[in-house]
């Protein structure tokens, strides 16, 4: 048995907690879970024996939903305070679960009835369901009206084979949405296919009916080539109304590399609920959202409890628990871009990394890092 001196890098600890490396990084940006050294070189995280109960509790309690600002209280804040955030909790837990039964049951009575519907190159294959949440996320990120008609190529959705994993991409250059899928298996590559709005979004509401999908790239003169795709159901049918055959579109996608790559080190990093977030900002009117985010607090219990105020238009500032760590700023968003990319999140907290007022911010669900979005910030006051 280890002794509680001992070290385990972060692969290593992350097996014996149950949590993944991307996680336990994540954790560490927002001051949770911070590694007991980092080899101040190599930048490697190690963890001590000791960790592992935070760590295994802190699991649990995102595995139970909880925003991050109230598993800090959990953790690290007066009992009684905690057991008021659990008790919470488990009351809006009940409420949602009895919604949703509400919704399905509804949606099961609708369906009852209906026919199920069946129906050199490279391929990969995927959950049905979780390439159309992909496309769910990504879609709205792509151009739509005059911006669509001036350049048809933001009207599109790139479906990309790369590195051995599915990417979904859009842009109307305001913002940049990012979805990376681990298919179970893939042949080929590297491919590229643009795909318009409406098709990736008939795309989507056949794939959600699979339980596998696979995706075929038609054979290109080079990596570079876009063509078109085509899907199959992973268990053999094929889509009764044509769907599984989706029309390449012509154009040159934008290099959303070169804009990841290029954006500035984060200087602040604010984690906030995602749906008061995005409620406070469709509640300005649509007039401009200003984020007052305050300066870093000397200790962690501070931190939890910081308030980010949301204001603009005639509607009255919002204060916002958050966990952020950096100095404090302001911040604007116009919130035609800023609330569809917080629709597009999953999960009950949001992550923004910002580098400054004027340059783009990451707009990522705190727990999914396959999903990014990078927004725009405007001149507000």
């Amino acid at each position: 048995m280890d002794d509680d001196g001992e070290l385990l890098g972060i692969g290593a600890f992350a097996r014996r907690v149950g949590l993944t490396p991307s996680a336990l990084r994540f954790y560490d940006d927002c001051g949770v879970l911070r590694p007991d050294r980092v080899d101040a070189v190599t930048g490697y995280r190690r963890y001590g024996v000791g960790q592992v109960a935070r760590a295994v509790r802190l699991r649990q309690l995102r595995s139970a939903g909880l925003p991050l600002v109230d598993v800090e209280t959990v953790l690290d804040g007066p009992e009684e305070a905690a057991r008021d955030v659990l008790r919470a909790h488990l009351e809006r837990t009940r409420r949602t679960v009895d919604e949703a039964r509400a919704v399905v049951e509804g949606l099961l009575r609708e369906a009852s009835g209906r026919p199920v519907e069946h129906g050199a190159t490279a391929r990969a294959r995927v959950g049905g369901p979780e390439l159309a949440s992909a496309v769910r996320q990504v879609g709205p990120a792509a151009a739509a009206g005059a911006m669509a008609r001036e350049f048809p190529v933001l009207g599109c959705v790139l479906l990309e084979l790369t590195e051995g994993e599915v990417r979904l991409v859009a842009t109307d250059r305001y913002r940049l949405a990012v979805r990376v899928l681990r298919p179970e298996v893939f042949e080929g590559g590297p491919r590229r296919a643009l795909i318009s709005a409406d098709a990736a979004r008939r795309m989507a509401e056949w794939a959600v009916r699979q339980p596998t999908v696979e995706i075929e790239w038609g054979a290109a003169a080079d990596a570079s080539e876009l063509a078109g795709v085509r899907l199959r159901s992973g268990v053999g049918r094929r889509d009764a109304e044509g769907v599984g055959v989706v029309v390449g579109e012509p154009g040159e996608f934008p290099d959303y590399q070169l804009m990841l790559t290029g954006l500035a080190d984060t200087r602040q990093r604010v984690i906030v609920d995602r749906v008061a977030l995005r409620d406070a900002a469709t509640d300005r009117g649509g007039a401009v959202v200003s984020l007052a985010i305050p300066a870093e607090a000397e200790d962690a219990a501070a931190a939890s409890d910081a308030a980010l105020e949301v204001s603009g238009g005639e509607a009255a500032p919002v204060r916002l628990r958050a966990v952020r760590t950096g100095p404090g700023l302001r911040i604007a968003f116009d919130p035609a871009v800023l609330v569809p990319a917080l629709e597009a999140g999953v999960g009950p907290d949001v992550l923004l990394e910002i580098a400054a007022p004027d340059q783009p911010v990451v707009v990522r669900s705190a727990d999914q890092g396959s999903f990014t979005t990078v927004v725009m910030p405007v001149r507000g006051s």
